[in-house]
C-alpha cells in the first residue's frame, strides 16, 4: 500500500492555544498510528469571518497508508479520525449555515481540516481535497509553504508560486 503525504491545517483559539494543536497532533499520532513528519511553525492569526480571540494556526503532515483503489473511503476514515478527536476535545456541533447558505464561523478548541492527500483530488459531500479554502487562508498557506514537500508543491503549484504570502 503506497504511502501518502496528508497535510492537515489545525487551529484553536479557546484555552492553550498551543497546548491544545500539540494536544491534537498527539491523538492524531494515536489515532494514526504513527507520528507526524513534520510540524510548521505555529503562526497566531486574527479570526476570518467571525470576531473571537486571536488564532494560533499550524499544519501537521502525516506519511499514511493509503490504498489507490479507495483512495475516497481512505480520506473519510481519516477525516472521521480528526472530526473524533475535534469532539473529544471539546468542539461541538456540525458546521452552521446562514439563509444563504454561507459557513458560521464560531471560536473553537481545535479545529482541523484536511488539506491534502497526495495529489490526489476528491470532491464528494462530506470532504473535498484539496480543501476548498486554501487560496483565500494566509494562515493555512504560511505554515503549508513551510512544510511542504516538492511532490505537493509540483502537483499544486498554483499554492506555492508567485505569491507575496
Amino acid at each position: 500500500m503506497p504511502l501518502l503525504s496528508v497535510y492537515f491545517s489545525l487551529g484553536s483559539n479557546l484555552g492553550d492555544r498551543k497546548a491544545n494543536i500539540l494536544e491534537a497532533v498527539r491523538r492524531m499520532d494515536d489515532s494514526f498510528g504513527t507520528g507526524a513528519k513534520a510540524l510548521s511553525t505555529l503562526v497566531e492569526t486574527s479570526p476570518v469571518g467571525f470576531s473571537g480571540g486571536m488564532f494560533l494556526n499550524a499544519v501537521v503532515m502525516y506519511r499514511l497508508a493509503i490504498p489507490a483503489s479507495g483512495v475516497e473511503k481512505a480520506a473519510l476514515s481519516i477525516l472521521d479520525k480528526v472530526e473524533a478527536i475535534e469532539r473529544s476535545m471539546g468542539r461541538t456541533g456540525k458546521g452552521e449555515r446562514d439563509a444563504q447558505g454561507k459557513r458560521i464561523y464560531h471560536s473553537r478548541t481545535i479545529d482541523i481540516d484536511i488539506l491534502f492527500i497526495g495529489a490526489e483530488t476528491i470532491d464528494c459531500p462530506r470532504l473535498t481535497v484539496p480543501h476548498k479554502g486554501i487560496s483565500d487562508r494566509p494562515f493555512v498557506l504560511v505554515p503549508l509553504r513551510e512544510v511542504a514537500r516538492p511532490a505537493l508543491k509540483k502537483a499544486f503549484p498554483g499554492f506555492f508560486v508567485n505569491s507575496t504570502i
